[in-house]
């Protein structure tokens, strides 16, 4: 009898760490296929062809000016949500990781193709091809940091907030296709921000909120049962990181932070 695999995709980080921890206690995860990021200057060209060299500059004033003062600021609130709903984000066995240059390459089909998973849950990596995704009979599932499909791409809780739109400020749990954040839904939930949280505390909100969903997945995944729900009522869009003035305005004038 074949040994239903489960393999994470994903990039080194926060997120990646506590999603295999949580997902290790229910499920023998085999491997962890960490990708390296895009080179900086890469990723930057590409982002400003896109989005425009203005909007890409806000971009890095943003990242580089107040992201870092957000999170020394906010460590204490991570620290009490990563208590409270157990989220454990220490070292993940290295004899379990594989590293890749990019989750698109042979090299990451071949591995894939070696290991014949059951299932891929996806965490954090740019978008996979087509290629990816067919190498192997796997489904790929993947969580969201936002509310599919209004809030596509980076931030969907935050931009939600920015809209006024509290009742679609969560996160989504589904099938991944090569499209971004376009596949079919396997389970969504809403989070409550408090006062005291803010840009960079909304995505550890809506890991303890998804991981339930995740686990679902994973489990309904390695017995060949998918439940898909219905898309939301909802304009689909695709959203960026904001810009520094763009933070800044919506801080003091919408008291999103």
């Amino acid at each position: 009898m074949q040994t239903k695999k489960l393999v994470l995709l994903a990039v080194e980080g926060f997120s990646t760490r506590v999603v295999y921890n949580a997902l290790s206690r229910e499920f023998p995860v085999d491997k962890v296929i960490i990708e390296n990021p895009v080179p900086r200057l890469k990723f930057l060209q590409r982002r400003a062809k896109k989005l425009g060299l203005i909007k890409v500059i806000g971009q890095i004033f943003f990242q580089a000016g107040i992201v870092p003062f957000l999170k020394k600021g906010s460590q204490g609130r991570v620290d009490e949500i990563k208590s409270r709903f157990d989220l454990d984000d220490s070292e993940i066995d290295p004899s379990r990781i594989i590293k890749v240059e990019s989750v698109n390459s042979e090299q990451t089909a071949d591995i894939l193709k070696g290991l014949d998973p059951k299932l891929v849950v996806v965490n954090g990596t740019r978008i996979i091809s087509k290629n990816i995704l067919q190498c192997v009979s796997a489904r790929f599932v993947n969580m969201h940091a936002g509310i599919t499909p209004m809030y596509r791409g980076v931030h969907g809780g935050y931009w939600s907030l920015v809209e006024g739109k509290p009742e679609t400020c969560g996160v989504t749990v589904h099938l991944v296709d090569p499209g971004i954040d376009t596949g079919n839904i396997l389970g969504q939930a809403l989070i409550s921000p408090q006062e005291k949280d803010n840009f960079v505390t909304y995505p550890a909100l809506q890991l303890a909120a998804g991981l339930p969903l995740m686990f679902r997945a994973v489990m309904n995944g390695l017995e060949d049962k998918v439940e898909v729900q219905p898309y939301p009522d909802g304009k689909s869009g695709l959203w960026s990181h904001p810009a520094a003035w763009e933070y800044l305005f919506y801080r003091l004038f919408k008291g999103v932070k």
